[in-house]
């Protein structure tokens, strides 16, 4: 068979490259490097064509490969039945293993043999990660097995993955941000192979880590949108263990760009760099594991298998291997800079990092309390959203005025007349915040400081653009435009810093809107009944249903009514599919505006169409939830492919210049 002879294939080729790339490394023999790269083009080509067969085996209705019985169905739409490459176990690690080529072979095609020993062992490294996967897909995670008689047809993906198109990018997109995180530990790994421990791994990697914590800032809230959009409850996050495994490599990714800068710029935090990146890329591994090894009970856990103990001996081994290289390296590791004083933006992104590292630590405990706790007492135990809420919304808080004031402070000393002058007008925007949201109604206290920082660290941060262009302008002339956009030319990874920095804003505002503003009412009516709740009246016309290929559809025609005038339409949905029987899938009815959402869900109803039961939910702000998170990444573009920009300036500490000025 043509997909498990490329699997195979794969796995002997990512296994010579490891071979010939450390040994050709070692013996310094330039054609064994050349063909270790070779092996990571090749590696692509195979897995391309594995992925390429499944699809085709799920297009055509190959009902004699395994995976396909599994996941397909001939009613399925071809649009779902396309996405149902990674909707289960096996089919999820094939699209994985081709990520995982996919970044490898990018990345040595871009970095080419100019980075020497670093280059070849960082190709050695994500080679072998590859191995890992292969070895899933020619064994335990197997989606090529054959099925004898073959059956007419298949039960079709989880219901759940095929009620949304969101089904058809979160995957993608998670994918793309936990796989993009192998290329920084790759390069992280070839540099304390190979003893080349100055910056250039985190020069040659930043773009791939933002790259990837971009694909995973999307993911992260493309899930959320799902959980919206399909779940019905209202909610958009809710500590679920698959959540908080797509969250804590994020967390951990961000205090990485942050203090990556002070390695660039101060020579500090070496050590803390190389263990956060070892911490990234274990903990996307650990949420594949949470994910696909069904040891948890998640609605995102789309599968079980045995390959969960296969996932715990990788993560040990990389834990061990890199642990055993960083405390072989630490003395060349040592910073040799040092803090100069407490009020200066390096002292700021220490604070970020240890913020972001308790709050991982948080969602680790919080997630794996309960697996631990069953496995050691044989008691199930839970950790619900009152303890994670409990112990993140300080948390978050701090890391909201953080966000603020970071890019008032310079590097290394701040002028503290200057930095005064510079918070003035923030503080005015957190005090009016503040006095605003309470003389509307808000009394909810962390509800009340959140806004407050949102608008303190918001205005910080457009103050730094605006600033910015007037010293553009007065230095250059021209106008305000153009003057802006040169501005950020010059130094996209600063200002794409900050339009992210005005996403996450944005997202926690919606957050903040949607979580202590919210109202809601459940309750039947009949045809012709309104319910009223927030200012809309929201009137029952009628039920209807409907046959559809692949499954039932009973839906409610609804009419939204704002003072007295009609305001639109509604038709929340319950679908039900063959393979949950008499089990209905919700689809919600949303209408969103910038200041709140409309959402409505049919919860029951009578068979005669005589009334129906319906969950109406006023949600404000929630739409800046989603907004944000395309201005994260949008800011992360701008990061990445902005104009080409110089190696940032080391800042030598004040000991030394003094030195060399004497």
């Amino acid at each position: 068979m043509i997909g498990l002879s490329a699997c195979i294939a794969a796995l002997a080729v990512a296994s010579y490259g490891v071979v010939a790339a450390t040994v050709g490394v070692r013996r310094r023999e330039a054609a064994l490097v050349r063909s270790a790269r070779a092996a990571a083009y090749t590696n692509f080509v195979l897995m391309t064509i594995a992925n390429a067969a499944m699809i085709y085996g799920l297009v055509t209705h190959d009902f004699s490969i395994d995976y396909v019985a599994q996941v397909g169905s001939r009613a399925t739409p071809l649009f779902f039945t396309i996405i149902s490459l990674w909707s289960s176990l096996e089919g999820s690690i094939l699209f994985w293993g081709w990520v995982l080529s996919f970044y490898t072979a990018l990345a040595v095609w871009l970095t080419g043999p100019k980075l020497g020993s670093l280059g070849a062992y960082a190709n050695a490294t994500m080679l072998g990660v590859g191995v890992f996967f292969y070895i899933l897909l020619a064994g335990p995670a197997n989606p090529w097995g054959l099925i004898s008689p073959a059956p007419m047809d298949g039960p079709g993906p989880n219901p759940l993955l095929q009620n949304h198109w969101l089904m058809g990018v979160h995957p993608p997109l998670l994918y793309l941000g936990y796989v993009g995180m192998t290329v920084p530990f790759g390069f992280a790994m070839g540099a304390l192979l190979s003893g080349r421990l100055d910056d250039t791994w985190l020069r040659v990697t930043h773009r791939w880590t933002v790259a990837a914590w971009g694909f995973l800032s999307l993911a992260i809230v493309a899930g959320m949108w799902w959980s919206y959009e399909v779940l019905g409850w209202g909610g958009w996050w809710a500590w679920d263990p698959v959540e908080n495994a797509s969250f804590m490599p994020w967390l951990t990714a961000t205090a990485f760009m942050h203090s990556a800068m002070v390695q660039e710029r101060r020579n500090l935090l070496r050590v803390w760099n190389m263990s956060l990146i070892v911490a990234t890329f274990l903990l996307t591994i650990l949420g594949t594991f949470l994910t696909r090894s069904g040891i948890i009970s998640s609605v995102h856990a789309f599968s079980e298998g045995p390959i969960g103990m296969y996932f715990l001996a990788f993560i040990a081994v990389v834990l061990l291997f890199s642990l055993v290289l960083v405390a072989g390296r630490s003395t060349e590791l040592r910073s040799s800079g040092h803090l100069d004083t407490m009020v200066s933006r390096e002292t700021v992104f220490l604070v970020n990092n240890l913020l972001l590292t308790a709050f991982t630590f948080t969602v680790l405990l919080g997630t794996m309390f309960p697996l631990v706790a069953e496995a050691l007492r044989g008691e199930k135990v839970s950790v619900g959203a009152p303890f994670f809420n409990q112990m993140t919304i300080p948390i978050c808080v701090m890391l909201l005025f953080l966000v603020g004031v970071g890019p008032m402070l310079p590097w290394r000393v701040a002028d503290l007349t200057e930095f005064k002058r510079k918070t003035r007008l923030p503080a005015i925007a957190l005090v009016l915040t503040l006095v605003i949201a309470f003389a509307f109604g808000l009394r909810n206290v962390w509800g009340l400081i959140a806004f407050s920082f949102a608008a303190w660290a918001a205005t910080a941060n457009l103050q730094e653009f605006a600033q910015g262009t007037a010293a553009r302008r007065r230095a250059g002339g021209g106008g305000a435009i153009a003057s802006l956009f040169g501005m950020i030319n010059a130094n996209p990874r600063r200002y794409g810093g900050y339009v992210a920095h005005l996403g996450l804003i944005m997202s926690a505002v919606g957050m903040t809107g949607s979580s202590v503003l919210q109202s809601d009412i459940v309750a039947t009516v009949r045809p012709g009944e309104a319910i009223e709740l927030a200012g809309y009246n929201v009137r029952f016309d009628e039920l209807w249903a409907n046959e559809e290929p692949h499954r039932f559809v009973v839906g409610a025609n609804l009419t939204v009514l704002i003072d007295g005038r009609e305001a639109g339409a509604m038709d929340p949905r319950l679908n039900y599919y063959r393979s949950r029987g008499e089990e209905a899938i919700t689809t919600p009815s949303v209408r969103s505006r910038a200041h709140q959402d409309l959402y409505v869900n049919l919860l029951a109803f009578e068979r005669d169409g005589s009334s129906a039961t319906l969950h109406v939910i006023v949600e404000p702000l929630v739409v800046w939830i989603w907004i944000g998170s395309f201005v994260v990444a949008f800011g992360a573009l701008i990061s990445m492919v902005g104009g080409r920009r110089r190696p940032p300036p080391v800042v030598r500490p004040r000991r030394v210049l003094v030195e060399q000025e004497a």
